[in-house]
């Protein structure tokens, strides 16, 4: 079915590995020490951006002054502590089971890259992809296309030339900018 793309790039959370009740719940923890909660939809909305941005978006909602990456810093730790435990792959991994081999393959995740390793190491998915590019990996996080730009970049695919597996309205938009064709995980 993606036979006439040269490269793959896929998301992480919530496209290839379903850890998104666990990064809510570990939100809610983080949380709650400093009287703050988040709106699901809004959560919603923000997926696939990196989690210091996530922070600012929270932390302004409750017209806080917490330091945003300090914030960031909490959820990451304890997040660590629960995914390895909870993590799984999602259907979508076939896909990349189907072309490993065929054609080269990234992640492109607004998740730090130690995560992203730590979580496709863990599972034993590591292998499948050449190519790794988390939010620390890149200046502009999605929806601008730097992510996936640096995919095909690394890959040695021209972007036009690559699909992008996504769950997220950022990520969507990322891969529209970067001129690559898109599978919304969504409506499959």
């Amino acid at each position: 079915m993606y036979d006439r793309y040269e490269g793959l790039i896929f998301d992480m959370d919530g496209t290839i590995l379903d850890t998104e009740s666990t990064h809510r719940q570990a939100w809610r923890q983080v949380l709650r020490p400093y009287g703050m909660h988040f709106d699901e939809q809004a959560m919603v909305a923000l997926n696939g951006a990196p989690t210091w941005k996530i922070a600012q978006v929270i932390i302004a909602n409750h017209q806080s002054d917490v330091d945003p990456h300090l914030l960031a810093a909490e959820k990451t730790a304890l997040v660590k502590t629960m995914l390895l435990d909870n993590v799984k792959p999602l259907p979508l991994i076939d896909v990349v089971k189907a072309y490993h081999g065929r054609k080269p393959m990234a992640v492109g995740t607004g998740s730090e890259h130690a995560m992203a390793e730590m979580l496709l190491c863990h599972l034993g998915l590591r292998g499948y992809f050449e190519v790794v590019v988390g939010a620390d990996d890149v200046t502009k996080h999605k929806p601008e296309p730097e992510t996936f730009l640096r995919c095909a970049q690394l890959l040695g695919v021209r972007p036009e030339r690559c699909i992008v597996f996504e769950d997220a309205d950022f990520g969507v938009e990322a891969a529209k900018r970067a001129n690559m064709a898109i599978v919304d995980v969504r409506l499959l």
